[in-house]
C-alpha cells in the first residue's frame, strides 16, 4: 500500500478517544463520504422494492393487467442492478476506509514512536505498542468501515417510515417510535460492554508484554532453571484473560440475541398490524405484502444500528490505548530557539562528571559503577538530560535532529532489525567498500563468512541467529559504517573472547583515525590503544591521562583494570 498522507503527531488530536477518532475521521472523509453516498443508494433500493412489489400486485396481478405486470418487473430489475452495482462501490469503499484508518494508526503510532526515542521503551511496555498494531487497529478500522452502512441505514429507515405513513398513518407510527424504542433496549448494555472491553484490552496488554519478556530472555531462563516458573505466570495470566473474554462476550452474547429477538418482534408486531388492516379492507393485498417486505428489510437497519453501537464501543476502548501513547511527550525535547551548531572541531564537555572529549581522538570512560560511564554516554548522546557544552553551544539549545546526525551513541541495548544483513549494516548505503572497512575494524569478517548468502542473508528479528558475541560486532560495524563525526561506544566488546577484543582494539583506532571517539569500558585491551583515558570515581573525573600512566599512578583505577583482567582470565 502506498504510504498514506498523515499529518505529523504533534497535529493529532489525542486529547480524548473521542476526539481522536473524529480527527481520524476527518482525515479520511473522501472515501467515508464516498461509502455514505454508496451505503444510501445501495439500501434505498432495498428499500423501496417491497413498494414496488405491492404495486406490481395490485396494479398486475390484482387487476390481471400483463403489460402493468411486465413494466413493473422492468422496474423491479432496474432498481436491483443499482442496488446491485451500489453494493460493489459501497463495499470497495468500506475496505479502503478500513484499510487507510488501520495502517493511518500504524504509521501514525510508529512515527511517534520514532519522534519519543529512547522515552517509549521507558514509559510504555511492548505488549501495549504490539496490542495497539494487532488489535486495536482492527477496532478502529471496523468504525471506519460500519460507518457507510450504517448512514444507509438511517436514511432507509426514514424512506421507509414516509413510504409507511403514506399509505397507513398508524403502521407509520408504529415504525418510526418502534425501531428507536428497541435500540433504547440495547443502551443498558453498552456501558458495562464498554468497561468488561476495557480491562480485557488492558489485561491482553499485560499479557503480550510477559509474553515478549519470556520470548526475549528464554535463553536465560534456561540457563537458570527457570522455565517452569514463568510458564505458570504465563498460564495463570492467560486464564485471567480468558475469563476476561468470557465475561465480555456474555454480554456480547446477549447482545447479539437481541439484535434477533427485538427485530423478530418488531416484525412479527407489524405483520400482525398489516394483517388485520387487510382483512378489514384498510389496505390491498399488494400493500399487505408490501408492508411484510418492509418488516423484513428494517431487519437490516436495526441490526447495523445494534453493530454500529458494539464496534463504537470497541473502538473507543482501542482509541483510549492509542490516544495514551501519542500523548505522551519526549523526555528530551527540541529547544523553542536553536542555536546555531558548532564547528567540526568543537570539543565536548560533559559539566557534570567534567569529562571532556578531545575533537580527532579516541578517549575511553572508565568507571566504578560502568553505569556512571554510560550515563555519561547517554548525556553526550543527548540520551539523557544532562549541562552538555559543544564548543561554546550547550547541547540542549540544538535539536535533536542535529545531534542525531552528528553524535550517534552505539550502546549495549542496540539490536538488529529482520531484513537484509548488508541493509541493517550499510544503513545509509554508503557503498561496500566502506562496508567492508566497518567489518574489518569491527573483527566481523568470520560472521560474514559464515553466512550462506554473505550480505544478502536474512537476519532473524532481534538478531536471535547470531551469537552474543557475533551480534554485538555486526552492531559495532553498523555504528563504524556511519562514519559519524563523533562515536560513542558504551562496551562494545563486552561479549567477545579475548582474541576477538584485542583485534577490535587494534583496528578500532586506525578505523577512527582522526574522528573524535569515546569508548567506556574496562577492557586492558581496549584501554591500551586509546589516546587518553579519563577515570571516574562516583561520576565525577578523578584522572586522566594515557592507560600506563593511569596504572602506575593511581590505584583505585588499578584495581578496576586488573579485577576485569582477572574475570578474563
Amino acid at each position: 500500500m502506498r504510504h498514506l498522507p498523515l499529518a505529523d503527531p504533534g497535529t493529532a488530536d489525542h486529547r480524548s478517544p473521542g476526539r481522536f477518532l473524529w480527527w481520524l475521521a476527518k482525515g479520511q472523509w473522501r472515501t467515508l463520504a464516498g461509502g455514505m453516498s454508496f451505503g444510501v443508494v445501495w439500501m434505498c433500493s432495498s428499500a423501496v422494492m417491497p413498494a414496488v412489489i405491492g404495486r406490481a400486485i395490485d396494479a398486475g396481478v390484482a387487476d390481471r393487467d400483463g403489460s402493468a405486470l411486465l413494466g413493473w418487473a422492468g422496474v423491479l430489475l432496474a432498481i436491483g442492478l443499482v442496488g446491485a452495482a451500489a453494493g460493489i462501490i459501497r463495499h470497495r469503499f468500506a475496505v479502503t476506509n478500513w484499510l487507510t484508518a488501520a495502517y493511518r494508526v500504524v504509521q501514525l503510532v510508529t512515527r511517534h514512536a520514532t519522534h519519543l526515542g529512547a522515552t517509549l521503551p521507558r514509559r510504555v511496555s511492548t505488549g501495549e505498542v504490539v496490542s495497539i498494531g494487532t488489535n486495536d487497529l482492527s477496532y478502529v478500522g471496523n468504525l471506519m468501515d460500519v460507518l457507510g452502512r450504517a448512514a444507509g441505514a438511517l436514511v432507509s429507515f426514514v424512506v421507509v417510515a414516509l413510504i409507511l405513513l403514506q399509505t397507513s398513518v398508524v403502521l407509520g407510527l408504529l415504525v418510526l417510535v418502534g425501531m428507536p424504542v428497541l435500540l433504547a433496549g440495547v443502551v443498558p448494555l453498552l456501558r458495562p460492554l464498554q468497561a468488561r472491553n476495557l480491562a480485557q484490552r488492558e489485561m491482553m496488554g499485560r499479557l503480550a508484554n510477559l509474553a515478549s519478556d519470556i520470548v526475549t530472555g528464554l535463553r536465560v531462563l534456561r540457563g537458570i532453571g527457570g522455565e517452569r516458573v514463568f510458564h505458570r505466570r504465563y498460564a495463570e495470566q492467560s486464564q485471567q484473560v480468558r475469563r476476561a473474554g468470557v465475561r465480555v462476550m456474555a454480554l456480547q452474547s446477549v447482545l447479539d440475541a437481541l439484535q434477533v429477538l427485538l427485530p423478530g418482534l418488531f416484525v412479527v408486531v407489524v405483520v400482525w398490524v398489516g394483517a388485520r388492516f387487510a382483512v378489514e379492507g384498510r389496505i390491498s393485498a399488494g400493500e399487505l405484502v408490501a408492508f411484510y417486505g418492509y418488516a423484513a428489510f428494517l431487519l437490516l437497519p436495526l441490526r447495523t444500528a445494534t453493530e454500529l453501537a458494539n464496534k463504537s464501543i470497541r473502538a473507543f476502548v482501542a482509541a483510549r490505548r492509542i490516544v495514551t501513547v501519542l500523548a505522551i511527550e519526549p523526555d528530551i525535547a527540541d529547544p523553542d530557539r536553536a542555536a546555531i551548531e558548532p564547528g567540526p572541531d568543537e570539543p565536548l564537555l560533559d559539566v557534570a562528571s567534567g569529562v571532556r572529549v578531545v575533537p580527532g581522538v579516541v578517549t575511553a570512560l572508565v568507571s566504578e559503577p560502568p553505569q556512571d560511564a554510560a550515563g555519561v554516554a547517554d548525556r553526550l548522546g543527548r540520551f539523557a538530560a544532562g549541562d552538555v557544552r559543544w564548543g561554546g553551544v550547550a547541547l540542549a539549545d540544538l535539536p535533536r535532529e542535529v545531534v542525531r546526525r552528528r553524535i550517534i551513541v552505539s550502546d549495549t541495548a542496540a539490536m538488529l532489525f529482520a531484513g537484509r544483513l548488508g541493509e541493517q549494516v550499510d544503513v545509509h548505503a554508503r557503498g561496500p567498500r566502506s562496508l567492508a572497512d566497518a567489518l574489518d575494524a569491527a573483527s566481523a569478517d568470520d560472521v560474514l563468512a559464515g553466512l550462506p548468502d554473505g550480505l544478502g542473508s536474512m537476519v532473524a528479528e532481534k538478531g536471535r541467529s547470531f551469537s552474543g558475541g557475533q551480534r554485538q560486532r555486526l552492531v559495532l560495524a553498523r555504528a563504524l559504517a556511519l562514519d559519524p563525526e563523533v562515536l560513542v561506544l558504551v562496551e562494545p566488546t563486552s561479549a567477545v573472547d579475548a582474541h576477538t577484543e584485542a583485534r577490535v582494539a587494534e583496528r578500532l583506532g586506525r578505523a577512527r583515525r582522526g574522528r573524535t571517539t569515546v569508548v567506556t569500558t574496562t577492557s586492558p585491551l581496549l584501554l591500551d590503544r586509546v589516546d587518553r583515558v579519563c577515570f571516574l570515581e562516583a561520576g565525577h573525573v578523578v584522572a586522566e591521562g594515557s592507560h600506563a600512566d593511569l596504572l602506575a599512578s593511581t590505584p583505585a583505577y588499578r584495581a578496576v583494570v586488573t579485577r576485569e583482567v582477572e574475570e578474563t582470565v
